[in-house]
């Protein structure tokens, strides 16, 4: 069985037993975490989407917190002496698909 789910305002794709990394959510590793908002379902070429998907996407939280890349952004004005730097790594967690009821 197939999935789309929207987790923090990004879609992402999923299938029992996949692992992936989403915006962070709050809790601590072994926790279980529920998504009622799924667009779309895909079961044995029976398609579901819309206001005729009844489906809800539960997962385990593997790890916590893990950081992104560091993101760099730079401004300068050339013959100004004006330059600024600015960087953050964004806040990742891992998270478990165990099943799509």
């Amino acid at each position: 069985m197939l999935a789309i789910v929207k987790i923090a305002g990004q879609q992402f794709k999923v299938k029992a037993g996949d692992s992936l990394y989403v915006p962070h959510i709050a809790g601590k590793p072994g926790d279980v975490v529920e998504f009622s908002e799924v667009l779309l379902t895909s079961n044995n070429n029976q398609v579901n989407a819309g206001n005729t998907v009844n489906a809800v996407v539960k997962a385990e939280i593997v790890n916590d917190l893990v950081k992104g890349d560091k993101v760099i952004a730079f401004k300068m004005k050339r013959r100004k002496g004006f330059r600024k730097k600015h960087g953050h790594r964004t806040q990742y967690t891992q998270i478990k698909v165990t099943s799509i009821a």
